[in-house]
Protein backbone atom coordinates (compact mmCIF):
# COMPACT_ATOMS: atom_id res chain seq x y z
CA UNK A 1 0.00 0.00 0.00
CA UNK A 2 2.64 2.40 1.18
CA UNK A 3 4.95 1.85 -1.98
CA UNK A 4 1.78 2.26 -4.34
CA UNK A 5 1.52 5.84 -2.66
CA UNK A 6 4.91 6.31 -3.32
CA UNK A 7 4.94 5.17 -6.68
CA UNK A 8 1.77 7.66 -7.34
CA UNK A 9 3.13 10.73 -6.00
CA UNK A 10 7.10 10.45 -7.95
CA UNK A 11 5.02 10.17 -11.04
CA UNK A 12 2.97 13.44 -9.71
CA UNK A 13 6.41 14.74 -9.23
CA UNK A 14 7.84 13.86 -12.37
CA UNK A 15 5.10 15.15 -14.17
CA UNK A 16 5.84 18.95 -13.22
CA UNK A 17 9.55 18.67 -13.03
CA UNK A 18 11.10 20.45 -16.17
CA UNK A 19 12.75 18.21 -18.56
CA UNK A 20 16.68 17.92 -17.74
CA UNK A 21 17.96 18.99 -21.36
CA UNK A 22 16.65 22.87 -21.38
CA UNK A 23 17.88 23.00 -17.71
CA UNK A 24 21.66 21.61 -18.31
CA UNK A 25 21.52 24.29 -21.62
CA UNK A 26 20.63 26.83 -19.67
CA UNK A 27 23.06 26.27 -16.97
CA UNK A 28 26.13 25.69 -19.73
CA UNK A 29 24.95 28.93 -21.31
CA UNK A 30 25.56 30.76 -18.01
CA UNK A 31 28.89 29.34 -17.83
CA UNK A 32 29.77 29.79 -20.70
CA UNK A 33 28.97 33.67 -20.63
CA UNK A 34 30.66 34.12 -17.21
CA UNK A 35 34.14 32.81 -18.59
CA UNK A 36 33.56 35.50 -21.34
CA UNK A 37 32.66 38.28 -19.51
CA UNK A 38 35.85 37.67 -17.19
CA UNK A 39 37.77 36.91 -20.26
CA UNK A 40 36.69 40.65 -21.50
CA UNK A 41 37.98 41.91 -17.92
CA UNK A 42 41.30 40.35 -18.09
CA UNK A 43 42.32 41.68 -21.61
CA UNK A 44 40.74 45.16 -21.32
CA UNK A 45 42.99 45.10 -17.66
CA UNK A 46 45.90 44.23 -20.25
CA UNK A 47 44.40 46.83 -23.05
CA UNK A 48 44.50 49.58 -20.24
CA UNK A 49 47.93 48.71 -19.05
CA UNK A 50 48.94 49.04 -23.11
CA UNK A 51 47.77 51.97 -22.69
CA UNK A 52 49.44 53.16 -19.37
CA UNK A 53 52.56 51.88 -21.34
CA UNK A 54 52.03 53.73 -24.03
CA UNK A 55 52.28 57.41 -21.70
CA UNK A 56 55.38 56.95 -20.70
CA UNK A 57 56.48 53.15 -21.32
CA UNK A 58 55.75 52.25 -17.89
CA UNK A 59 54.48 49.42 -16.61
CA UNK A 60 51.16 49.49 -14.08
CA UNK A 61 49.93 47.62 -10.78
CA UNK A 62 47.55 44.92 -10.69
CA UNK A 63 46.99 40.84 -11.59
CA UNK A 64 48.99 39.88 -14.63
CA UNK A 65 46.71 38.66 -17.05
CA UNK A 66 47.24 35.65 -19.21
CA UNK A 67 49.21 36.61 -22.70
CA UNK A 68 45.68 36.07 -25.61
CA UNK A 69 46.59 33.73 -28.07
CA UNK A 70 44.46 35.48 -30.28
CA UNK A 71 44.28 39.29 -31.52
CA UNK A 72 41.53 40.56 -28.64
CA UNK A 73 38.84 42.43 -29.52
CA UNK A 74 38.43 46.29 -27.93
CA UNK A 75 36.34 46.36 -24.86
CA UNK A 76 32.54 47.93 -25.67
CA UNK A 77 32.96 51.79 -25.24
CA UNK A 78 32.15 53.22 -22.01
CA UNK A 79 31.23 57.00 -21.13
CA UNK A 80 34.92 58.67 -20.08
CA UNK A 81 35.53 60.14 -16.64
CA UNK A 82 34.79 63.77 -16.30
CA UNK A 83 37.13 66.04 -15.50
CA UNK A 84 41.18 66.23 -15.10
CA UNK A 85 42.92 62.92 -14.19
CA UNK A 86 46.58 62.49 -13.13
CA UNK A 87 48.54 59.00 -13.79
CA UNK A 88 51.63 58.21 -12.14
CA UNK A 89 54.13 56.58 -14.25
CA UNK A 90 57.42 55.26 -12.59
CA UNK A 91 60.84 53.78 -14.33
CA UNK A 92 62.40 51.09 -11.97
CA UNK A 93 66.06 50.68 -11.68
CA UNK A 94 66.20 46.72 -10.25
CA UNK A 95 70.19 46.54 -10.96
CA UNK A 96 72.13 45.02 -8.19
CA UNK A 97 68.60 43.52 -6.57
CA UNK A 98 67.65 47.40 -5.62
CA UNK A 99 64.39 49.26 -6.07
CA UNK A 100 64.94 52.57 -7.65
CA UNK A 101 62.62 55.29 -8.77
CA UNK A 102 64.89 56.45 -11.43
CA UNK A 103 62.12 58.39 -13.23
CA UNK A 104 58.89 59.76 -11.86
CA UNK A 105 56.29 61.51 -14.19
CA UNK A 106 52.66 62.81 -13.23
CA UNK A 107 50.88 62.65 -16.38
CA UNK A 108 48.09 64.77 -16.33
CA UNK A 109 44.97 64.22 -18.77
CA UNK A 110 42.74 68.05 -18.46
CA UNK A 111 39.27 67.54 -18.69
CA UNK A 112 39.38 68.75 -21.69
CA UNK A 113 41.12 66.03 -22.67
CA UNK A 114 43.31 68.51 -25.23
CA UNK A 115 46.58 67.11 -24.54
CA UNK A 116 48.79 65.21 -22.22
CA UNK A 117 51.11 66.54 -19.85
CA UNK A 118 53.96 64.87 -18.79
CA UNK A 119 55.57 66.35 -15.57
CA UNK A 120 58.93 65.16 -14.78
CA UNK A 121 59.49 65.26 -10.71
CA UNK A 122 63.06 64.45 -10.10
CA UNK A 123 63.81 61.24 -7.84
CA UNK A 124 66.06 63.45 -5.48
CA UNK A 125 63.04 65.96 -5.09
CA UNK A 126 63.08 66.37 -1.29
CA UNK A 127 59.27 65.41 -0.35
CA UNK A 128 57.81 65.38 3.44
CA UNK A 129 57.81 62.46 5.68
CA UNK A 130 54.61 62.78 7.83
CA UNK A 131 55.78 59.61 9.98
CA UNK A 132 58.93 61.74 11.11
CA UNK A 133 58.59 65.57 10.22
CA UNK A 134 61.39 65.36 8.44
CA UNK A 135 62.05 65.11 4.64
CA UNK A 136 63.55 62.41 1.90
CA UNK A 137 64.08 61.87 -1.45
CA UNK A 138 61.25 60.64 -3.32
CA UNK A 139 62.73 58.03 -4.92
CA UNK A 140 63.67 56.71 -1.31
CA UNK A 141 60.08 56.68 -0.52
CA UNK A 142 60.13 53.63 -3.28
CA UNK A 143 62.79 52.09 -2.27
CA UNK A 144 62.18 52.09 1.38
CA UNK A 145 58.69 50.33 0.59
CA UNK A 146 59.24 47.72 -1.66
CA UNK A 147 62.70 46.56 -0.59
CA UNK A 148 64.47 44.16 -2.70
CA UNK A 149 61.44 42.28 -2.98
CA UNK A 150 59.38 41.59 -6.53
CA UNK A 151 56.05 42.99 -5.21
CA UNK A 152 56.31 46.43 -6.98
CA UNK A 153 52.92 47.48 -5.73
CA UNK A 154 54.06 48.28 -2.04
CA UNK A 155 56.52 50.90 -3.96
CA UNK A 156 54.31 52.57 -5.88
CA UNK A 157 51.45 53.07 -3.29
CA UNK A 158 53.95 54.38 -1.42
CA UNK A 159 55.11 56.84 -4.23
CA UNK A 160 51.62 57.84 -4.81
CA UNK A 161 51.01 59.07 -1.17
CA UNK A 162 54.35 61.09 -1.59
CA UNK A 163 53.38 62.81 -4.63
CA UNK A 164 49.63 63.02 -3.74
CA UNK A 165 50.98 64.65 -0.58
CA UNK A 166 53.52 67.02 -2.34
CA UNK A 167 51.12 68.17 -5.00
CA UNK A 168 47.60 68.03 -3.60
CA UNK A 169 46.09 66.78 -5.95
CA UNK A 170 44.29 62.92 -6.79
CA UNK A 171 46.56 60.03 -8.24
CA UNK A 172 43.62 58.40 -10.19
CA UNK A 173 45.89 55.62 -11.72
CA UNK A 174 49.34 54.70 -12.10
CA UNK A 175 51.90 52.83 -13.66
CA UNK A 176 55.65 51.22 -13.04
CA UNK A 177 57.93 50.03 -15.30
CA UNK A 178 61.50 48.34 -15.26
CA UNK A 179 64.61 49.01 -17.24
CA UNK A 180 64.36 45.35 -18.80
CA UNK A 181 59.94 45.86 -19.80
CA UNK A 182 61.45 49.42 -21.19
CA UNK A 183 63.78 47.06 -23.77
CA UNK A 184 61.10 44.68 -24.79
CA UNK A 185 58.03 46.93 -24.74
CA UNK A 186 60.63 49.43 -27.68
CA UNK A 187 61.84 46.70 -29.65
CA UNK A 188 57.93 45.36 -29.91
CA UNK A 189 56.86 48.64 -31.67
CA UNK A 190 59.84 48.90 -34.19
CA UNK A 191 62.08 51.24 -31.98
CA UNK A 192 61.37 54.61 -30.33
CA UNK A 193 62.01 58.11 -32.02
CA UNK A 194 63.66 60.13 -29.35
CA UNK A 195 64.89 64.30 -30.08
CA UNK A 196 67.84 65.31 -28.32
CA UNK A 197 68.76 68.98 -27.85
CA UNK A 198 72.68 68.22 -27.12
CA UNK A 199 75.10 64.87 -27.89
CA UNK A 200 74.68 62.38 -25.21
CA UNK A 201 77.81 59.81 -24.34
CA UNK A 202 76.82 56.64 -22.18
CA UNK A 203 79.44 56.22 -19.09
CA UNK A 204 77.88 52.23 -19.79
CA UNK A 205 78.38 51.31 -22.85
CA UNK A 206 80.67 54.19 -24.50
CA UNK A 207 77.63 54.86 -26.99
CA UNK A 208 77.12 57.90 -28.57
CA UNK A 209 73.92 59.56 -28.93
CA UNK A 210 74.37 62.57 -31.52
CA UNK A 211 72.04 65.57 -31.20
CA UNK A 212 68.80 65.60 -32.74
CA UNK A 213 66.15 62.93 -33.66
CA UNK A 214 67.24 59.81 -34.10
CA UNK A 215 65.01 56.13 -33.63
CA UNK A 216 66.28 53.95 -30.69
CA UNK A 217 65.80 49.99 -30.29
CA UNK A 218 65.63 48.93 -26.80
CA UNK A 219 68.96 48.60 -25.55
CA UNK A 220 69.64 52.09 -26.96
CA UNK A 221 66.71 53.42 -25.09
CA UNK A 222 67.61 51.73 -21.61
CA UNK A 223 70.99 52.82 -22.21
CA UNK A 224 70.17 56.22 -22.65
CA UNK A 225 67.15 56.72 -19.82
CA UNK A 226 69.98 55.66 -17.47
CA UNK A 227 72.32 58.53 -18.22
CA UNK A 228 72.86 61.08 -15.62
CA UNK A 229 76.57 61.35 -15.21
CA UNK A 230 78.25 63.82 -17.76
CA UNK A 231 74.47 65.13 -18.55
CA UNK A 232 75.16 69.48 -18.10
CA UNK A 233 71.95 69.04 -15.32
CA UNK A 234 72.86 65.43 -14.06
CA UNK A 235 69.35 63.90 -12.65
CA UNK A 236 67.54 66.57 -14.00
CA UNK A 237 68.72 66.02 -17.73
CA UNK A 238 68.02 62.05 -17.30
CA UNK A 239 64.19 63.41 -16.46
CA UNK A 240 64.23 65.21 -19.72
CA UNK A 241 65.25 62.70 -21.73
CA UNK A 242 62.41 60.35 -19.86
CA UNK A 243 59.63 62.53 -20.90
CA UNK A 244 61.29 62.72 -24.65
CA UNK A 245 61.83 58.96 -24.92
CA UNK A 246 57.35 59.04 -23.76
CA UNK A 247 56.67 61.27 -26.33
CA UNK A 248 58.57 59.48 -28.96
CA UNK A 249 56.67 56.19 -28.04
CA UNK A 250 53.24 58.12 -27.87
CA UNK A 251 54.18 59.62 -30.95
CA UNK A 252 55.10 55.92 -32.65
CA UNK A 253 52.15 53.89 -31.38
CA UNK A 254 49.72 57.41 -32.89
CA UNK A 255 51.52 56.74 -36.14
CA UNK A 256 51.06 52.81 -36.04
CA UNK A 257 47.55 53.44 -35.21
CA UNK A 258 48.53 50.73 -32.73
CA UNK A 259 45.54 51.91 -30.03
CA UNK A 260 42.61 51.69 -32.17
CA UNK A 261 43.73 48.76 -34.37
CA UNK A 262 42.73 45.38 -32.40
CA UNK A 263 45.39 43.11 -34.52
CA UNK A 264 48.13 45.27 -34.00
CA UNK A 265 46.70 45.84 -29.89
CA UNK A 266 46.23 41.95 -29.87
CA UNK A 267 49.95 41.34 -31.25
CA UNK A 268 51.70 43.68 -29.05
CA UNK A 269 49.83 42.70 -26.11
CA UNK A 270 51.06 38.73 -26.67
CA UNK A 271 54.76 40.13 -27.13
CA UNK A 272 54.67 42.30 -23.61
CA UNK A 273 51.44 41.27 -22.74
CA UNK A 274 53.07 39.15 -19.78
CA UNK A 275 55.05 41.66 -17.74
CA UNK A 276 51.94 44.37 -18.18
CA UNK A 277 49.96 45.14 -15.07
CA UNK A 278 47.82 48.08 -14.00
CA UNK A 279 46.31 49.93 -11.09
CA UNK A 280 43.26 51.91 -12.40
CA UNK A 281 41.73 53.12 -8.81
CA UNK A 282 38.25 53.76 -8.84
CA UNK A 283 38.02 54.08 -12.74
CA UNK A 284 36.81 51.44 -15.32
CA UNK A 285 39.43 50.29 -17.45
CA UNK A 286 37.69 51.20 -20.56
CA UNK A 287 37.33 54.37 -19.68
CA UNK A 288 40.62 55.14 -18.75
CA UNK A 289 41.85 53.69 -22.39
CA UNK A 290 38.98 56.19 -23.83
CA UNK A 291 40.06 59.48 -21.75
CA UNK A 292 44.11 58.73 -22.23
CA UNK A 293 43.53 58.08 -25.65
CA UNK A 294 41.57 60.97 -26.61
CA UNK A 295 44.28 63.01 -24.96
CA UNK A 296 47.19 61.11 -26.54
CA UNK A 297 46.28 62.16 -30.05
CA UNK A 298 47.88 65.81 -29.65
CA UNK A 299 51.55 65.96 -29.18
CA UNK A 300 52.13 66.44 -25.34
CA UNK A 301 53.47 69.18 -23.56
CA UNK A 302 56.57 68.16 -20.76
CA UNK A 303 57.23 70.18 -17.60
CA UNK A 304 59.53 70.11 -14.94
CA UNK A 305 58.56 69.98 -11.43
CA UNK A 306 60.16 73.19 -10.25
CA UNK A 307 63.04 72.79 -8.12
CA UNK A 308 66.32 75.08 -6.92
CA UNK A 309 68.94 74.15 -9.02
CA UNK A 310 71.43 73.88 -7.07
CA UNK A 311 71.62 70.21 -4.75
CA UNK A 312 71.64 71.40 -1.21
CA UNK A 313 73.89 67.94 -0.36
CA UNK A 314 70.79 65.87 0.38
CA UNK A 315 68.92 66.87 -2.96
CA UNK A 316 66.26 69.02 -4.79
CA UNK A 317 64.50 71.61 -2.60
CA UNK A 318 60.90 72.77 -4.54
CA UNK A 319 61.54 76.26 -5.67
CA UNK A 320 60.03 78.87 -3.32
CA UNK A 321 58.73 81.30 -6.22
CA UNK A 322 57.49 78.69 -8.31
CA UNK A 323 56.26 75.65 -6.93
CA UNK A 324 53.21 77.66 -5.39
CA UNK A 325 51.82 78.87 -8.66
CA UNK A 326 52.45 75.64 -10.25
CA UNK A 327 50.80 73.72 -8.26
CA UNK A 328 47.61 76.13 -8.00
CA UNK A 329 47.68 75.50 -12.19
CA UNK A 330 48.15 71.79 -11.60
CA UNK A 331 45.15 71.78 -8.85
CA UNK A 332 43.19 73.57 -11.22
CA UNK A 333 43.91 72.53 -14.52
CA UNK A 334 45.43 75.53 -15.97
CA UNK A 335 48.96 73.97 -16.87
CA UNK A 336 48.40 75.18 -20.42
CA UNK A 337 48.21 78.99 -19.18
CA UNK A 338 51.38 78.45 -16.52
CA UNK A 339 53.44 76.77 -19.32
CA UNK A 340 52.86 80.01 -21.69
CA UNK A 341 53.83 82.29 -18.98
CA UNK A 342 56.65 80.11 -18.06
CA UNK A 343 58.53 78.74 -20.68
CA UNK A 344 61.64 77.79 -19.38
CA UNK A 345 60.13 74.62 -16.90
CA UNK A 346 58.85 73.58 -20.32
CA UNK A 347 60.73 70.34 -21.66
CA UNK A 348 61.41 70.41 -25.86
CA UNK A 349 60.25 67.09 -26.88
CA UNK A 350 61.03 67.33 -30.51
Amino acid sequence: MIEDELRAAFARLEESTPPVGPVRAAVDRAVTSRRRRRRRVRLAGTALAVAAVALVGFTAMAPRPPAPTAAPALPTPVPEPGGALNLLLLGVDQSAGSRRADSVLLVHLPADRSRLYLVSLSRDLLVPVPSHGGTEKLNATFSRAAGSGTDLATGYRATRQAVARLTGVRVDAGAVLTYGGARELTDAVGGVPVCLPAPVRSVHTERRFPAGCQRLDGAAAVDLLRQRYGLRDGGLDRDRNAARYAAGLLRQLREQGTATDPAQLGRLLVRVGSAVTADTGDLSLPALVAASGRAAAAEPVGLAFPVLAEWNGRGYEPDPELTPGFLDALRADRLAQWAAAHPGQVTALR
